[in-house]
């Protein structure tokens, strides 16, 4: 079972950065403890200092500005470190991959001895498969469009060879090795699609941005039985 002391980071930590409100409940759940006992960790926290609001049964909000001192890593959390950096590096583009090895570097100049020594000890590795279905398309413009809310227009090729033109609301890259999926919604369609990105011939960011609607938003795709149209 997670240490007190470790639970109180973990509980900090899914408070960070988000934007509504987090229940007991979803915390009991990622600790592995009664709901009474998050109760009293909260109450913990909010007592050494930590800028934590909300209640019971309502949930609880970290002031945005409140950040963690620096972390040690136990060797679990370091292999999962260097694994993903690797997958990253070997299965997305240049870019992220950079930004990948770059965010390594940065978690290593923090490490202590002990845990560094650990992670250039890891032997876990990921290379790009000989299945590996290569792109054309911006990979990082694919990302900043989902990120920024921009609507793209894209040249796609169905499975059956054939080419039309859609505007789509991206919303999520999904990996299903070997390949890439963009799901959004598509307005030719007026419904979701999962558009594989090695058969985007080509990606047109446009100027037009979108804002969630209901029946259109990623959580609405999510909660879809049926989401599994592939550019049709």
């Amino acid at each position: 079972m997670m240490k007190r002391t470790e639970r109180l980071i973990k509980i900090t930590t899914l408070l960070q950065g988000r934007r509504g409100a987090v229940t007991a409940d979803y915390i009991a759940q990622e600790c592995e403890v009664s709901v009474r006992t998050i109760y009293r960790d909260i109450q913990e926290l909010m007592n050494s200092g930590v800028p934590i609001s909300g209640e019971a049964g309502v949930g609880y909000i970290l002031d945005a500005g409140y950040h963690l001192p620096p972390l040690s890593f136990d060797i679990e959390e370091i292999e999962s470190l260097v694994l993903g950096m690797a997958m990253v590096c070997n299965w997305t583009d240049d870019r992220m991959g950079r930004s990948a090895r770059s965010a390594l570097d940065k978690i290593k100049n923090a490490l202590p001895a002990a845990s560094l020594e650990r992670l250039h000890g890891t032997a876990l590795f990921a290379f790009q498969s000989a299945i590996h279905v290569p792109w054309t398309v911006d990979f990082s413009a694919l990302r900043l469009a989902i990120r920024e809310k921009y609507k793209i227009e894209i040249d796609y090729v169905d499975e059956r060879k054939q080419t039309s033109v859609r505007t789509v609301r991206p919303l999520a890259m999904i990996f299903l090795g070997p390949i890439w999926l963009l799901c959004g919604w598509c307005e030719l369609r007026s419904d979701f699609r999962n558009f594989r990105i090695d058969r985007i011939q080509n990606l047109q960011t446009l100027a037009e941005r979108f804002r969630d609607e209901p029946g259109k938003a990623l959580n609405d795709y999510r909660n879809r039985d049926h989401c599994d149209e592939l550019g049709k």
